[in-house]
C-alpha cells in the first residue's frame, strides 16, 4: 500500500517548495472578515530525508470540535515525533472562524458540507476549495479528526469507506477500540477524497466543546500506529496497543420515546446485552419514570450527555459486532 509513485520528493503548496528534509510552516489566506481581520489555514509540513508516503492529519474542520485541535496539537509540539520517511502536512485548525466562536460551522455553512468548493463562493466553500487544491492534493491518504456533536460523545472509534479497500487496511492499522464501515456523505471531505483516489479515516473521539484525556491519547497512539506501520517515524517508539479492534457489522441510535430528564446508568464503550436498562427518563414532577432500554447484545459507542430530552431525541448510538 502507498509503496510506489511518491509525492514527496517536492511539496508544493501556494507557490512554496518544500524538498525532502525540509520543513515549513505555510498559511494559505482565504479571505478577510468585515473588520479587516484575516482568515487563514495554518499548514505545517515536515518532509522526511527519504521518499515514502504523504499523509494529512487534520483538525478542526468544525469549529467547536476541541478534542480534535488539542489531538493534532499536542503530536505538532511533539519533537521525539521526527520524521525520517515521506511527508507529514498537518493542519491543527481547519475551521479558524467556527473556532472564535465555538461553532461546528463557519458563517452559518457546514465546510464538512461544501466539497470540493469554489474559489468564489462562501467562506465554508472556499476553505472547502483551498483544503482541496492547496494541500489535499499533495498527499496519499489523510486521517480527520472529530468529536461528537451536540454534547453526543463518541467512544473512541475510527469510519472507513467500506468500499475504499487501502482505507480499511488503515482503519485495521490504526486500531481503534471499535471501527465501522460509514456510508459517503455527499459534499464531504471524505466524500470527495474517495472520488479523487484519496484513502481517508475518520477518527471519532469525545464531544464538543470539551477536552478529553482518554480520546486525545487514543487518537495520538493510532495515528503512531499508522506512522510507524510506513516507517515513517523511529522504529524505537512505544506505542500501546490496543486489544483487536471490534468492527461493528450493525448500529442504530436507540432514541427517546418519551421528554424528560434523563440519566444513564450505563459509561460509553460499555458492553450491554438485549433488553438492558441503560438509562431512565423522568418528569420534572417525579410522576412518570420511563426505562431506556437496549435493542440488541452489543456496545456502546456513542451518548447523549444532556439532561433534558425531547421526544426522538439520540441516547445512545449502540453497534453489534
Amino acid at each position: 500500500m502507498f509503496e510506489q509513485n511518491f509525492k514527496n520528493e517536492i511539496i508544493e503548496i501556494r507557490g512554496q517548495k518544500i524538498g525532502l528534509g525540509e520543513s515549513k510552516l505555510i498559511k494559505i489566506p482565504i479571505d478577510r472578515l468585515p473588520t479587516g481581520t484575516l482568515i487563514e489555514i495554518p499548514v505545517y509540513i515536515f518532509n522526511g530525508n527519504q521518499l515514502g508516503p504523504t499523509i494529512l492529519l487534520q483538525g478542526g474542520l468544525h469549529g467547536d470540535e476541541v478534542n480534535s485541535i488539542e489531538l493534532v496539537r499536542r503530536m505538532l509540539i511533539d519533537k521525539s515525533y521526527k520524521i525520517h520517511r515521506g511527508c507529514v502536512i498537518v493542519v491543527p485548525l481547519l475551521n479558524v472562524f467556527g473556532f472564535l466562536n465555538m461553532s461546528r460551522d463557519m458563517h452559518g455553512k457546514d465546510v464538512n458540507r461544501s466539497f470540493p468548493g469554489s474559489k468564489t463562493g462562501s467562506l465554508a466553500s472556499r476553505m472547502a476549495y483551498y483544503l482541496m487544491k492547496e494541500i489535499t492534493n499533495n498527499v496519499d491518504f489523510a486521517i480527520d479528526f472529530h468529536t461528537g456533536g451536540e454534547q453526543r460523545n463518541n467512544f473512541p472509534q475510527i469510519r472507513y469507506t467500506p468500499e475504499d479497500k487501502k482505507g480499511v487496511q488503515l482503519a485495521n492499522i490504526f486500531n481503534a477500540p471499535f471501527m465501522f464501515g460509514s456510508k459517503l456523505i455527499p459534499k464531504s471531505f471524505r466524500n470527495q477524497c474517495y472520488k479523487n483516489n484519496i484513502p481517508v479515516i475518520v477518527y471519532e473521539g469525545g464531544e464538543s466543546l470539551r477536552l478529553e484525556e482518554h480520546a486525545i491519547k487514543q487518537g495520538i497512539n493510532g495515528t503512531l500506529r499508522v506512522l510507524k506501520h510506513f516507517k515513517m517515524i523511529s522504529e524505537n517508539i512505544e506505542i500501546p496497543k490496543n486489544t483487536t479492534s471490534i468492527h461493528i457489522n450493525k448500529h442504530k441510535w436507540v432514541r427517546a420515546k418519551v421528554a424528560g430528564l434523563f440519566t444513564s446508568v450505563v459509561n460509553n464503550g460499555n458492553q450491554i446485552i438485549k433488553g438492558q436498562i441503560l438509562g431512565y427518563i423522568m418528569d420534572t414532577y417525579g410522576e412518570t419514570n420511563f426505562s431506556v432500554k437496549s435493542p440488541y447484545d452489543g456496545y456502546i459507542i456513542a451518548k447523549n450527555n444532556f439532561p433534558i430530552i425531547n421526544m426522538g431525541d439520540a441516547l445512545f448510538h449502540i453497534g453489534k459486532p
